[in-house]
């Protein structure tokens, strides 16, 4: 799995940890996790070089990798991470082996979008059809609930009336969504990943993750 130190990259690498699914989980990051678990190897990686790395042999690829503009710095350095490095990890994977690969994308993405960062989350899908994988998952979240390392006062805005209008909210798929609730979606979704793509809107994750 790839950005295991995000939000619902922390939540999903202890789902990872805990499930009998899995007896190994390789998490691969620009730094080493101040975790330890007889199931888990850690590998520091540049996510720039990744496709001339060797990674261990892998039947699923799990992909939280996500940044900000304001975080990253420009348009193109958010690029780097949730376009390039998501296309790098993908092809890595399938390199080893990797037969599934799920992602935790965004609602609205849409490679035709004029908005910038739905445009660029839309392109990353798009780009991973042609990696090759036998089944493809594309999560796509409303805003995500929770406490991240990193201070977002925007979000934390937006969490404080979404949470107010919670129960008008509870019937759109729009509603904000808890990121162990997208965590746990994401390994139910590996479970049951059929062949091809499949695109899991944020309404669903709801009813996958409880």
């Amino acid at each position: 799995m790839a950005g295991a130190s995000g939000l619902v990259g922390g939540f999903l690498l202890e789902e990872l940890l805990q499930s009998p699914q899995y007896r190994e989980v390789c998490s691969l990051g620009r730094r080493a996790l101040p975790r330890q678990h007889p199931k888990l190897s850690q590998r520091t990686v540049d996510f720039a070089r990744l496709e001339a790395e060797s990674l261990p042999s892998a039947d699923d690829a799990f992909c939280c990798l996500g940044t900000t503009i304001k975080k990253a710095g420009s348009q193109e350095a958010f690029r780097a991470v949730d376009h390039d490095a998501v296309l790098a990890f993908a092809r890595a994977a399938r390199k080893a082996g990797a037969r599934r690969f799920l992602l935790v994308s965004a609602l609205g993405a849409n490679p035709r979008s004029r908005i910038f960062y739905n445009r660029v989350k839309g392109e990353a899908e798009e780009d991973l059809k042609a990696v090759g994988f036998e089944s493809l998952v594309l999560l796509r979240p409303s805003l995500l609930l929770g406490e991240r390392a990193e201070s977002r006062p925007g979000e934390r805005a937006a969490m404080v009336v979404t949470k107010a209008l919670g129960p008008l909210l509870r019937p759109f798929s729009g509603r904000p969504i808890e990121a162990r609730t997208v965590a746990r979606a994401m390994l139910t979704l590996a479970r049951e990943a059929p062949g091809g793509t499949r695109v899991a809107m944020s309404g669903e994750l709801h009813e996958l993750g409880k």
